[in-house]
């Protein structure tokens, strides 16, 4: 039986001369995979123009018929609709005549009398490759055009071409049913971005989020599948699980890279077979939910090292986001701050505090392991330390070891930066200096006059004279 998530929304044509063989064929499509949804067609030369008047999903194509050669349509379709697939039934086993219709594009060839279940298999592979060349072009267009629905990603604060583009991205596969793999640093924002995959994938339906670090094989399964009256010892009455929960909406596990071992089989199958059996029962129940996950772990390293199954591995990984680190959008900084000085200032009930512009700079030069998280955190706590109507600077430089960053940056360390053979001139030096800095900043002048230790106006200055990388914020 063919997945459901593969049932073809538009029809099958199927061409051959033989009536009897098409209504067999029919049959088989209808009893064994289900589908019901096709147009016959006995007649070769009225092929092309059911075609031009239809949207068809595939076409299977026998060879050998009156008026015009198979070989020769499939050249047509070929030319004129290459995004469907043709699979031939032909009823001579010729590795010549298959070698040569897989050249002028079908996507596969049987003989009639193949087993039907190997012709079926030849099916679901066509469904699948058109879904993904489907998805191939709605991705496409999507980082060609703006965001669809920007109120989505309103909680984020950014100006990171990064993150826009996996704004874009979410947008894109939105139609999915595949599952979608976020990875990332702790402190990323893993869990803001499946809210904004949720919303824009089921709005209507309910967000079910699951930590499952530390839930052993037994937890795991009563966790997500839930369990039947008299399951075990305490199960007084039926419990639905969070897969039951997340029914017609999304269901997100966070920490899936410390999953057991024994877990990820369970998982793997939920995900194969879009089923699973509550804790007690025979009755498997199916899956009515999208699956997100999240992990801050690489999931490649470990499933080398063997802690993570290769087969789960390869299944999570058919939507993937990597969240940039704050290190590598510092550009977001100014932003980051604005935020969340506004945000701790509500929390203790005390004015906002001017915030010094010098600030950006010296975080600039952090690198911040808690990423999003620890800047929030460090922002907090001096809101909720500082008394005066400008903010110190001190608790921040204490917060991220300013003097040892300041050690690592120290004149006798600058005296060891190596030259080449033949030196270059000052000016060149500090062009490369400013590209470093813009670099580092992410392109903002702000950030990067701090770091070069000069004025904003001289950073543009130098800016308008060298054409840099990055340009301007």
């Amino acid at each position: 039986m063919l997945k459901d998530s593969l049932y073809p929304a538009l029809p099958i044509l199927l061409v051959d001369d033989e009536k009897p063989w098409l209504r067999s064929l029919g049959l088989t499509l209808k009893e064994m995979a289900g589908i019901s949804n096709f147009i016959k067609c006995s007649d070769i030369r009225e092929v092309m123009s059911i075609l031009a008047s239809n949207d068809i999903s595939m076409i299977l194509l026998d060879l050998t018929m009156p008026y015009i050669s198979g070989e020769d349509l499939l050249t047509m379709i070929s030319k004129e609709y290459p995004h469907i697939p043709v699979i031939i039934l032909s009823g001579m086993n010729q590795v010549e005549t298959a070698v040569k219709c897989m050249r002028k594009g079908a996507f596969d060839y049987f003989v009639k009398t193949v087993d039907k279940e190997r012709l079926l298999n030849g099916i679901q592979r066509a469904f699948a490759m058109r879904e993904l060349q489907q998805e191939n072009l709605r991705l496409k267009r999507r980082f060609l055009d703006p965001l669809e629905n920007p109120d989505i990603f309103s909680r984020f604060q950014t100006r990171s071409h990064k993150m826009r583009a996996l704004f874009q991205y979410i947008e894109a596969i939105a139609g999915t049913s595949e599952p979608l793999l976020i990875t990332g640093e702790s402190g990323v924002g893993k869990e803001l971005f499946a809210r904004a995959i949720h919303q824009s994938h089921c709005p209507e339906g309910t967000l079910v989020s699951v930590n499952v670090a530390g839930l052993d094989d037994e937890h795991f399964s009563d966790t997500l599948f839930g369990h039947m009256r008299g399951a075990f010892t305490g199960a007084e009455k039926d419990r639905p699980g969070m897969v039951e929960k997340a029914a017609d909406g999304t269901l997100f596990l966070d920490e899936i890279g410390d999953l057991s071992l024994p877990s990820q089989i369970k998982l793997l199958r939920l995900l194969q077979e879009r089923e699973y059996f509550p804790l007690g029962s025979d009755t498997p129940r199916m899956a009515k939910c999208s699956f997100i996950f999240a992990t801050n772990h690489d999931l490649a390293i470990s499933h080398q090292e063997g802690y993570f199954r290769k087969d789960l591995y390869y299944r999570l990984m058919a939507h993937h986001l990597e969240i940039p680190a704050l290190r590598d959008r510092k550009e977001d900084l100014p932003l980051l701050l604005e935020t969340f000085f506004e945000e701790a200032a509500k929390n203790f009930n005390k004015p906002q505090p001017a915030v010094p512009r010098e600030l950006s700079g010296l975080l600039a030069s952090y690198h911040f392991p808690g990423n999003v998280r620890e800047l929030r955190a460090i922002v907090f706590n001096a809101i909720g330390l500082h008394k005066s109507h400008k903010l110190s600077f001190e608790h921040f430089k204490s917060a991220i070891g300013q003097d040892r960053i300041e050690k690592s940056l120290s004149r006798a360390g600058i005296q060891e930066v190596s030259f080449p053979k033949i030196l270059p001139t000052l000016e060149e030096i500090g062009v490369q200096a400013v590209k470093e800095a813009m670099r580092r900043a992410g392109g903002n002048i702000t950030v990067a006059a701090n770091l070069l230790g000069i004025s904003r106006q001289g950073l543009s200055k130098r800016l308008k004279k060298h054409p840099f990388e990055f340009q301007p914020t």
